[in-house]
């Protein structure tokens, strides 16, 4: 990646400022998407701030991208989302607009980029009869977040198939987690709650989900970017276990010693619950040679620990969307 130019929507975001990270460290030139362009709303970025180009830009407006095409990037990671799930019922028409239609402007602007790594999400297999989830599987997406970004999936499909086939990249990662998450996600929600003391109530916890710490997914990231062969169709990067909520709940309390009142049971299920989520990353392995390099459990004690020196330190723990 040394001295390429590099483009990565959503750049300020959880997974994206990871990655940014990343393509800094090998020596990348690198621009980044954001909806405002100053430190204070990507604070994620504020120690790499000055090495980025960095690029104000809303992608469901057309006309508020000519600076990407500027730019001129050799590799596009494209994170740019509306991205909570459960929010998402009472968000349709921005999903549709940030996701779907985000996607095919930016394709637009981008026409024949040597390589276009689109980040889709392993909620788009909604519900299916038997885990894990390989990548044959017929999606079912149960939210207008899944919907959506399943939509923008088959847009990079259908350039998959034309005179761009070879050059986009679609990967499906499952859950992530790590450092600098949002406190909307579920990890850091339940450690800064045991970690301050307080009350913790969930559902009845029997729904499963596949973890994977962050920089597991932004390996997989750079190694399909910079994968020389054609990769036709979607690849799961999966951790491959299966965790139910209520043994992460209990996994995070004994991690952090937490004297927090645990009321598991008290929350009823959101709609169209996915009660099982685990994902073959066979695909991965075999093509990009990737596996998770970092186990959940290790991953956990990391970011309990990045949350626990957030607060000695004082600084706010609670990151931008």
């Amino acid at each position: 990646m040394k001295d390429k130019r590099i483009l990565v929507t959503g750049g300020s975001g959880f997974i994206g400022s990871h990655l940014v990270k990343n393509l800094l460290e090998a020596g990348a030139k690198v621009a980044v998407t954001v909806r405002y362009g100053n430190i204070i709303k990507n604070i994620r970025l504020a120690d790499c701030w000055s090495s980025l180009e960095v690029i104000e830009a809303d992608l469901r407006n057309r006309g508020a991208l000519q600076a990407i095409r500027s730019f001129d990037p050799e590799v596009i990671f494209h994170l740019a989302a509306y991205h909570h799930v459960g929010h998402s019922f009472g968000q349709v028409e921005e999903c549709f607009d940030v996701n779907a239609k985000g996607t095919a402007n930016l394709f637009d602007v981008c026409e024949g980029a040597p390589k276009f790594v689109y980040i889709a999400t392993s909620e788009v297999y909604g519900l299916q009869q038997t885990v894990p989830f390989v990548e044959s599987m017929d999606p079912g997406p149960l939210s207008p977040y899944a919907v959506t970004k399943y939509a923008a999936e088959m847009y990079c499909r259908m350039k998959q198939r034309t005179a761009q086939a070879g050059s986009i990249v679609i990967l499906r990662p499952f859950n992530a987690f790590g450092p600098y998450q949002s406190t909307n996600a579920i990890i850091p929600e339940l450690i800064l709650k045991c970690l301050r003391g307080e009350p913790i109530q969930t559902t009845s916890g029997a729904q499963t989900r596949d973890f994977n710490f962050v920089t597991n997914l932004t390996e997989g990231m750079l190694l399909a970017a910079q994968h020389p062969e054609p990769i036709d169709g979607p690849m799961n990067i999966a951790g491959g276990e299966e965790i139910a909520i209520r043994d992460l709940v209990l996994r995070i309390v004994d991690l952090t010693s937490s004297r927090s009142r645990v009321e598991i049971g008290a929350l009823p299920y959101r709609p169209n619950e996915i009660w099982r989520m685990r994902g073959d990353a066979t695909r991965a392995r075999q093509t990009l040679g990737w596996k998770p390099r970092v186990s959940v459990d290790e991953g956990l004690r990391i970011t309990v620990e990045w949350f626990r020196d957030q607060i000695a330190r004082g600084n706010p723990v609670v990151c931008a969307r």
